[in-house]
């Protein structure tokens, strides 16, 4: 009798054990032989991450213009297995690429414009443009997407391989550099049902953040006065000036800046000033940004702004409209997602750098008049709020709107030269030399390990979504400036593309007859030199 009790109560036991492993959610991360798989697939991607941040840095193309770089990326995407829907949330250059089934669905992206006006020959360490005047990849987002692409691929390989569910959704940032899209995407719905967020950006180091992360919310703003014609000179009281009513609101503006918070940023260029001296413009429009750090601050901006411009039209008789232009919430990032996150990036380590990087480095920042410091070694700490502090950087980033849709942490990935300038032909040195392609390679392994760790660990998304909910969510509210009338402004950088694109074409990267940009440049690596006679 008492040996089949002790039988019955290991069956019984055993049924409890199993029970609570089938009801429980798995506590680890995903294990060390699927990351070692998707470490092994990223690194056979190797060549291919070079052809693709080589191919999107020689298309240097600025807001809503990523025609050519949607296409490209958007093309191997599908070719891979991804279903693809172009032109999302109404942006012609806008796309989401999908696969997998059931599971949890983690949402990839990162930014793919440029800048105006920073054209620069990679690999080459003073100032030189390709094309006069032309954008260029002054920050480095042609290095993003490739990146998030080979993680991608690796994860679809690793999770098809072992039956693991899931599903992964691409999508690129357009226009960031204007701010202009992504509140557009969240409009559009693009992330309902999404479970979470990874983004990724180029750095100098390789880390991840959370909380507060110090970033300024912004609005993006069009005010565009209409007056009436006259004879400047033969009779200007027939007419009604609307570059006088821009003139006097940003006179006001300026006055008032002395009685707004010392937190707000604000910026603005006349776009149209009219058409010759004799004629009384009938036509004129400014564009500002407004940035301040919390939702309720940059409504407030906004809200004064439009005052502002309504008293300058009373004041000369004309009438004003707006138009918003973009948009971008302040930036949270996800503490459950980002502890996640940057225990792979210790994993993964930092690139391991040649001795001609280092050199590279070096001689930008000898001949730039930099503050020397090598490529570095060692993975940043985490960044928390107790190791920030109170950040202020005045900037913005748009993917700050998706921060307050899903729960989503930014990735930075080591791709550039320490102390480079960005928004500047400095910060596209580097863009496609080894220093970018190592970095994306090591950027690709951290973002798939976690999004397989999301994929696999049900406590881990449980615990992104609480912070989400019962923290994020409790410091504020999003609160978005977008009108049910502003659509993207999908015109913009048109004129200039169409202008200097024929100039740009021939610079074009050709993978199949150059093993990397460089060489089809003629350019000397490590010493930043052009090859004499050498056009592209």
């Amino acid at each position: 009798m008492k040996r089949i009790t002790r039988m019955r109560y290991r069956l019984m036991a055993g049924l409890f054990v199993e029970i609570a492993l089938q009801s429980s959610p798995v506590q680890a991360a995903a294990s060390p032989a699927l990351k070692a798989e998707l470490t092994s697939s990223i690194d056979a991607q190797a060549k291919q991450i070079q052809v693709m941040v080589d191919q999107v840095f020689s298309f240097a193309e600025p807001g809503f213009q990523e025609k050519r770089t949607s296409a490209y990326l958007s093309d191997i995407l599908e070719k891979n297995g991804f279903t693809v829907t172009r032109g999302v949330a109404g942006i012609p250059t806008a796309f989401t690429a999908t696969w997998g089934s059931g599971g949890p669905l983690i949402a990839l992206g990162s930014d793919i414009d440029d800048l105006l006006g920073v054209s620069q020959y990679p690999g080459v360490a003073t100032k030189m443009p390709m094309v006069a005047g032309a954008p260029g990849h002054g920050e480095g987002h042609n290095s993003g997407m490739p990146m998030m692409i080979a993680a991608a691929i690796a994860l679809k390989q690793v999770m098809e391989k072992n039956h693991i569910p899931g599903r992964l959704m691409l999508w690129p940032g357009v226009a960031e550099e204007l701010l202009a899209t992504k509140a557009y995407y969240v409009r559009a719905g693009l992330f309902k049902g999404v479970d979470a967020c990874i983004f990724g950006h180029v750095n100098t180091g390789f880390t991840t953040a959370y909380g507060d992360l110090g970033l300024n919310g912004m609005v993006s703003v069009e005010y565009t006065f209409h007056g009436k014609t006259a004879h400047a000179a033969g009779d200007p009281w027939d007419g009604r000036s609307a570059l006088d009513a821009v003139e006097i609101m940003d006179t006001a503006w300026n006055f008032r800046r002395e009685h707004l918070p010392i937190s707000q940023r604000s910026h603005y260029v006349i776009t149209n000033g009219g058409g010759q001296p004799n004629v009384v413009p009938d036509l004129a429009s400014v564009w500002y940004y407004f940035r301040d750090h919390d939702f309720k601050s940059v409504r407030a901006l906004y809200e004064t702004g439009t005052e502002i411009a309504d008293a300058a039209a009373k004041a000369t008789g004309t009438t004003v409209e707006r138009h918003v232009l973009g948009y971008a919430a302040p930036n949270f990032g996800n503490k459950p997602m980002a502890e996640a996150a940057y225990a792979n990036i210790v994993k993964v380590g930092m690139p391991k750098w040649s001795a001609d990087d280092q050199a590279f480095a070096l001689t930008v920042q000898t001949q730039n008049h930099l503050k020397i410091e090598p490529l570095a070694t060692k993975v940043q700490p985490l960044s928390t709020p107790e190791t920030r502090g109170k950040s202020g950087f005045g900037a913005s980033d748009d993917i700050g709107d998706i921060m307050w849709t899903v729960p989503t942490i930014t990735i930075g990935f080591p791709s550039n030269i320490p102390n480079v300038t960005f928004h500047n032909y400095l910060a596209a040195m580097a863009m496609a030399t080894p220093i970018a392609h190592k970095g994306a390679v090591a950027g690709a392994k951290a973002v798939a390990m976690t999004a397989l760790d999301l994929m696999t660990t049900p406590k881990l998304l449980t615990d992104a979504k609480a912070y989400f909910r019962d923290v994020q969510l409790k410091t504020d509210t999003y609160d978005p400036t977008l009108g049910p009338d502003d659509k993207p402004a999908i015109w913009l950088n048109e004129k200039t593309m169409r202008e200097l694109r024929p100039q740009m074409e021939k610079y074009y990267y050709n993978p199949d007859k150059y093993p990397t940009y460089l060489d089809q440049l003629g350019v000397h690596y490590p010493d930043g030199t052009l090859a004499p006679g050498t056009t592209g």
